[in-house]
């Protein structure tokens, strides 16, 4: 019986190069901590827990009169309203605009400069920025919710359909084409029925986004429960924010369980039959026409007035406002430090959000793990910040932990998924080998789900800097306080250089963020 020895102790052969990245990753990142006004001690001191303490306890009991309830499912509904006219408007806009950037079914490509520039200038600019624009034009309501939506998700989805139209075979089209079928034509037969199932698969996962926005607008007066949470609690009415918190949170849960449900069903294999289409598409382009009337009928937006002389002599006086921006030295710096403030919130944000996302993705039972991270991404920056901000006060360290809380709820679900996909076999030929669990995880686990869990991280940070722009509204600091001090001043000169300077910090973190994917696809 041949003798058996316990398995040495294995070391990690690349300790002190993990320790030395670790320690240039401190060095690199210190200036960006500064920045972001990184205190721990603000955040457990004593006084500061206290004020915290107290604010949440006028939480409880949470409001549940009839004349309230009553005020919510109306809030509720128009902020449902809101998402669903601004998707539809959204849409309306990105199909020609798509059409106008993409290359697909052309016979030779182009390049499309200005078609693309509308669309980084709509999706550049973030829609609480469109929302506070269109409540000083049009008033308080939902109306500039709407057209925020339609503008910002506009550009987000013109963006993408051309891509997905890009994507697909060409060779349907082409050969339509050399039939002498026109391009509309050849696109309408040879690309369109491909990339369908992956267009409305993302249409919907966009209304589930402008469902989370539109209660994020209501914030600056763009109607919904967004509007109706701001008043309850600049009334530091604690019962009726804690009512209306707990209603947005099952109102998004219940949007992510059908957004989930639909886009399932859009990925199962179409039952054979006769017809092109089947009952199921067209009691699904039913309900969206009559969600989309219904909505229309219950905003009661005079929709006809939007397009008259009077409304366009009014947006062009308002815009014209802004032209020419603020170029003076002394406020150029002062942007440029809004622009560090907001560049230094959002990685340190989602770096911390991705170490805590991490750790809540561990553990193997979910389902306890799995409520905590919807209640965590349930519940919308601004309303983190408002908290973070009386935790640590006011300035960017309330911004970088609030959106630290909400990523880690994105995060935790994403890297969960990421991990339990990845194959157990290198794990378990390490623990066999007589590596621990720690061992294991770093050498077996961590490499092949690592260029999932990158990509999801960049992919929240490209969407993290767009909310760290507009945190100041809450007085979290960057590019969102001045826009909003300077709003407030009806100074719109400096308030377009702000604008102009959110604009070009979404595109450089595009490309930054889109170079990174490359780079790390050639490693």
């Amino acid at each position: 019986m041949p003798l058996t020895h316990p398995a040495p102790h294995l070391r990690d052969p690349a300790a002190r190069g993990r320790l030395g990245g670790a320690l240039l990753a401190v060095v690199l990142l210190w200036p960006l901590l500064q920045a972001s006004g990184f205190d721990l001690a603000a955040l457990l001191a004593p006084e500061n827990l206290r004020v915290l303490g107290g604010f949440l306890r006028q939480f409880l009991p949470p409001e549940t009169g009839a004349d309230f309830l009553a005020l919510l499912a109306r809030a509720t509904l128009e902020t449902l309203a809101i998402a669903t006219a601004g998707l539809a408007l959204a849409f309306v806009l990105a199909v020609p605009l798509a059409y106008w950037a993409s290359n697909a079914a052309r016979e030779r490509p182009r390049l499309n400069p200005a078609a693309r520039g509308v669309l980084t200038v709509l999706r550049g600019i973030p829609e609480l920025v469109w929302a506070l624009v269109f409540v000083r034009v049009f008033g308080l309501g939902p109306t500039a919710g709407v057209l925020a939506l339609g503008l910002a998700y506009g550009g987000m989805l013109g963006k993408v359909y051309a891509e997905i139209l890009e994507s697909v075979p060409a060779a349907p089209a082409q050969a339509l084409a050399r039939s002498g079928a026109r391009r509309p034509i050849a696109l309408l037969y040879g690309l369109l029925p491909q990339a369908a199932r992956e267009l409305t698969s993302y249409t919907v996962y966009r209304w589930e986004c402008a469902v989370r926005a539109s209660v994020v607008m209501g914030f600056v007066g763009a109607g919904g429960l967004g509007q109706l949470m701001d008043q309850a609690m600049k009334m530091l009415n604690g019962g009726e924010a804690c009512t209306i918190l707990v209603t947005f949170m099952l109102l998004v849960l219940a949007a992510d369980a059908l957004s989930g449900g639909l886009r399932r069903a859009l990925d199962a294999p179409p039952a054979a039959r006769a017809a092109p289409l089947g009952w199921r598409s067209g009691a699904l382009t039913a309900t969206v026409l009559a969600a989309l009337a219904a909505s229309l009928w219950l905003l009661d937006m005079d929709l006809p007035a939007l397009f008259t002389a009077e409304a366009a002599r009014s947006m062009a006086e308002f815009a014209a406002g802004f032209f020419p921006p603020e170029l003076g030295s002394t406020w150029l710096r002062q942007v440029a430090r809004g622009v560090w403030e907001t560049l230094a919130i959002s990685i340190v944000g989602t770096l911390l959000a991705a170490l805590l996302a991490l750790l809540l993705a561990l553990p193997r039972r979910r389902a306890g793990w799995n409520l905590l991270l919807n209640l965590l991404r349930s519940v919308p920056e601004l309303v983190w910040a408002t908290l973070t901000a009386l935790a640590v006060g006011l300035g960017p360290f309330a911004g970088a932990l609030a959106l630290a809380l909400h990523t880690t709820g994105v995060l935790g679900r994403l890297y969960a998924e990421a991990l339990q996909n990845t194959p157990a076999t290198a794990a378990r030929a390490l623990r066999q080998a007589g590596s621990g669990g720690a061992m294991a995880f770093l050498y077996g686990t961590l490499p092949g789900a690592a260029p999932q869990l990158v990509a999801y991280t960049l992919y929240r940070w490209e969407m993290n800097i767009r909310m760290a722009a507009i945190l100041g509204f809450v007085g979290a600091g960057g590019l969102g306080q001045l826009l909003y001090v300077e709003l407030s001043l009806f100074h719109h000169a400096q308030a377009g250089t702000v604008i102009l300077a959110m604009l070009a910090l979404s595109v450089a973190v595009d490309w930054a963020s889109a170079a990174l994917r490359r780079w790390m696809g050639r490693a």
